[in-house]
């Protein structure tokens, strides 16, 4: 085999490590390469480097997001669900919350909070948690209701139902940041637990993504607002909609924007 066959294999070798995240064999061609004085191995090396410590780092990242539901089931917990909301912001639609439990180990890769994560990114791995989970549920708080209760009160409400809706009862449930009343079971709320517990990382995917499907098929009952566009949030083009149209069905009529508007049409009366 010649010298530029030889780095051209190694080099594909490094490829098809780091597309299969295996460290492994990232570790073994890194061995290979330091051995290597030829000066497009050094280069490759440095590559194979940067590439091996982006995949173990990630792979940490992926432990910690479990260490605290493991040391739950250490102590008795045997499922330990994690629960999420999205959708407090919006001017119209409904607040959706999710609740999952997973099992251990569980094959999520790129798993993190809904925020960080592309649409296509999200709609895959929500996917592949409702293959692997062993309880999910998703429970939806819609306008009239958002607005007799209030938002806050609203998305208790909505994570309260979710954990109450899953097929299996948990003995812990984590919670990002508040805590939920009425729960008949433990809680632990967790500031930044979208991103720093998998439970309810994966709670936060399902339950935007489900969140994004109910917005976009609105999209046909109430034309002209751009839902499939800013599913339901105040952008420009959704608050000139408003003006335009006046709200739909779906709009939050406690939102200021949205109260201003009523206001004017019947001032306008």
């Amino acid at each position: 085999m010649n010298t530029q066959s030889s780095l051209s294999m190694l080099h594909e070798r490094v490829r098809e490590a780091a597309r299969a995240q295996d460290e492994r064999a990232l570790r073994t061609l890194l061995g290979v390469l330091r051995s290597d004085g030829r000066v497009g191995a050094r280069v490759l090396l440095e590559s194979a480097a940067r590439r091996f410590q982006g995949i173990r780092a990630e792979r940490l990242r992926f432990e910690r997001l479990f260490e605290r539901a493991r040391a739950l089931r250490r102590a008795g917990a045997k499922l330990v669900a994690g629960v999420d909301e999205v959708g407090v912001g919006p001017l119209a639609g409904p607040l959706v919350a999710a609740a999952v439990v997973l099992p251990d180990p569980v094959e999520l890769p790129g798993l993190n909070d809904s925020k960080r994560l592309s649409s296509s990114q999200r709609e895959k791995l929500a996917a592949a948690i409702q293959r692997q989970a062993l309880a999910l549920a998703v429970a939806e708080v819609w306008p009239p209701e958002i607005d007799m209760l209030n938002v806050y009160r609203a998305s208790l409400e909505a994570m309260r139902r979710a954990v109450l809706a899953l097929p299996l009862v948990p003995d812990h449930v984590l919670v990002d940041a508040r805590s939920i009343p009425a729960l008949p079971m433990p809680q632990t709320a967790i500031q930044g637990g979208d991103a720093s517990e998998g439970a309810i990382a994966a709670a936060s995917i399902v339950a935007k993504v489900h969140r994004d499907t109910i917005m976009r098929r609105t999209e046909g009952i109430y034309p002209g607002y751009g839902f499939t566009r800013h599913v339901g949030y105040g952008t420009r083009a959704h608050l000139a909609a408003l003006d335009r149209l006046g709200p739909c069905p779906l709009h939050r009529r406690s939102f200021a924007p949205v109260a201003q508007r009523v206001a004017g049409a019947r001032g306008g009366l």
